[in-house]
């Protein structure tokens, strides 16, 4: 029997029927923010009872992740951010696009040498890595253009926790130890970033004055305090020094671009979610509404589990093949996220046995690095802010240019550097995520808002090619009515096509339902318990409460409190 998926959320939707006769609220009257970063959320949480609105802090929020989590974004980094403002109608969902752009003199080969093969640490290591980033011209744009406070004010809390300085946690110091080596390769990543050229101890303070004057720019000059003037002379001549390619006309060609979100409906939601050059949209759409044409299953049974990696093996082979920047390459989007072509996928799935990938067809196959960050804010109004940002690997490209503290990301990794071949991870790739000057690589990062008339969820997290199964699992717990704490502590697990196994986080599954699995064909890979940082949130408008939550596998902090009336 082909399922309405709705049926499994009954009680749910029984207990809005409860309700009905309550007039669901138009505005939550409260403030949430959760963050990656303690520092970051009071970051949020000032700029919001200054009189700033949800923008307004994301900038906050943004900028100061910047600082005191430079192993997961950074402002030599770029990301996403989808908005929704809050009208007196419906909400407006836009989605800032700051993903980083191939420098102008970059070029399909450019990291094959003479017998094709990858020069891989010249594609993570280095400034011949780093696209041109797009987080200080989001930054500049968000207060341009949605903000109410002028954004010297919103960067005030970033700068500061610059100059002043911040203890490193555990993730920083176990980051830093994955990244020592390449670390200490360049001097002013070492300067800044470690202690004796090793791992900073538990007590020391990390300060980057240089960073807090590059902001102080930024804040007083707008763009051209970053991508113009003495800051971009230095940038230019520090990566050029160094064996890099950046060019004036890199800086000044680029440009943030607001995009229309994915939208689609799935179990009685309005999912919205990250386009292109954002695979996460479109994997969803994939699989909510694939599950939607599959028969009944209970969620987390052996049988449910079965399907969505069915689900994941398929889009992600669309992934694969398919996607690239939507501005350089032709992707039939539309098709993509119809419900008629998820009907297709589900139809191909065997319920008693797993589908070999290869029997699909083979790829070739790249990845993306797993360190990023996100947020996920609101305030009193109802306008909200998830935002996904990334420097790619831990500490980006391990390069910091001098005299500006801005440690550049190392996202041309996220091309298909070797349509032909592999870089550093194993994900799928094709020529549709082929470098090209001026081209925004292929992401996973999917920040996403599940919207109706009862509630409002908004959800991401940094894991690389793993985002996107995260909010999955993220997003299908908001659906069945599971509270915030749960969706960020449910034990995970993911398929991306290749390798052809299932990521199993620990605890993910019993000892049966791994047997039952491996019965069906599946093979299972364990990945321990240091699997995604995700950073939500819930709009309850029946009863106008909102709560939010941070992963417990990270040092995030999520509060929700009465906003303070500004002077």
């Amino acid at each position: 029997m082909i399922r309405l998926r709705a049926l499994l959320y009954l009680p749910l939707l029984l207990s809005f029927a409860v309700v009905s006769t309550v007039q669901a609220a138009a505005v939550p009257g409260q403030q949430a923010v959760a963050s990656a970063h303690p520092t970051a959320t009071d970051a949020g949480h000032l700029i919001l009872d200054q009189g700033g609105n949800a923008f307004d802090a994301a900038i906050a929020v943004a900028a100061t992740l910047a600082v005191v989590e430079p192993y997961g974004s950074g402002i030599g980094g770029g990301g996403f951010f989808l908005l929704r403002e809050a009208r007196d109608t419906e909400p407006r969902y836009r989605f800032l696009d700051a993903r980083e752009t191939a420098p102008l003199a970059a070029s399909r080969d450019m990291y094959l040498d003479q017998d094709n093969d990858r020069k891989l640490q010249r594609v993570i290591n280095g400034p011949l890595a780093a696209g041109i980033p797009g987080l200080p011209a989001a930054l500049v744009h968000l207060a341009e253009h949605h903000g109410q406070l002028p954004l010297a004010q919103s960067l005030a809390p970033a700068i500061a926790a610059a100059e002043q300085g911040f203890v490193p946690g555990p993730s920083y110091r176990q980051l830093v130890g994955f990244r020592l080596e390449a670390m200490q390769q360049d001097a002013e990543t070492a300067r800044i970033f470690l202690r004796d050229n090793d791992v900073p101890a538990a007590d020391a303070l990390i300060r980057q004055p240089e960073l807090a004057a590059t902001l102080r720019a930024l804040a007083q000059q707008g763009r051209a305090g970053f991508y113009g003037g003495p800051v971009a002379e230095q940038l230019i001549a520090g990566v050029q020094a160094a064996g890099g390619i950046w060019q004036q006309a890199d800086l000044d060609n680029y440009q943030v671009i607001e995009r229309e979100p994915i939208r689609f409906s799935s179990a009685g939601f309005e999912v919205i979610s990250a386009p292109l050059p954002s695979a996460g949209g479109i994997t969803l759409a994939g699989i909510l509404q694939g599950l939607d044409h599959l028969p009944a299953a209970t969620p987390s049974s052996t049988q449910w589990t079965h399907q969505l990696v069915e689900l994941m093996r398929r889009t992600y082979r669309d992934r694969a093949l398919l996607l690239g920047d939507s501005d350089f390459v032709s992707v039939p989007v539309e098709r993509l996220v119809s419900a008629d072509y998820a009907r297709q996928l589900a139809a191909g799935i065997d319920p008693e046995r797993a589908t070999p990938s290869l029997e699909l067809g083979e790829p070739k196959a790249i990845q993306e690095g797993t360190n990023t960050t996100h947020f996920s804010l609101i305030d009193r109004q109802g306008n909200a802010v998830a935002a996904t940002l990334s420097v790619n690997l831990p500490f980006g490209a391990a390069f910091t240019v001098p005299g500006t503290g801005v440690l550049l990301n190392n996202e041309m990794d996220d091309f298909a550097a070797d349509p032909d071949g592999k870089n550093s991870y194993g994900l799928a790739g094709s020529e549709a995520n082929a470098i090209a000057p001026g081209k925004r690589p292929l992401s996973s990062m999917t920040p996403t808002m599940l919207e109706n008339s009862e509630q409002l969820a908004v959800l991401g997290t940094p894991g690389g090619s793993r985002i996107i199964s995260m909010v999955l699992l993220g997003a299908l717990q908001a659906m069945e009515g599971k509270p915030v704490s749960q969706w960020v502590s449910r034990p995970r697990f993911h398929h991306q096509y290749l390798p052809d196994h299932i990521q199993v986080e620990d605890n993910a599954f019993t000892a049966g339902q791994q047997a039952a699995l491996e019965a069906l064909g599946h093979r299972l890979k364990p990945v321990g318990r240091d699997y995604g940082d995700m950073q939500a949130l819930l709009w309850d408008k029946r009863r106008n409460e909102l709560s939010a939550a941070s992963d417990p596998r990270g040092e995030g902090d999520a509060t929700v409190k009465q906003p303070v009336k500004p002077d």
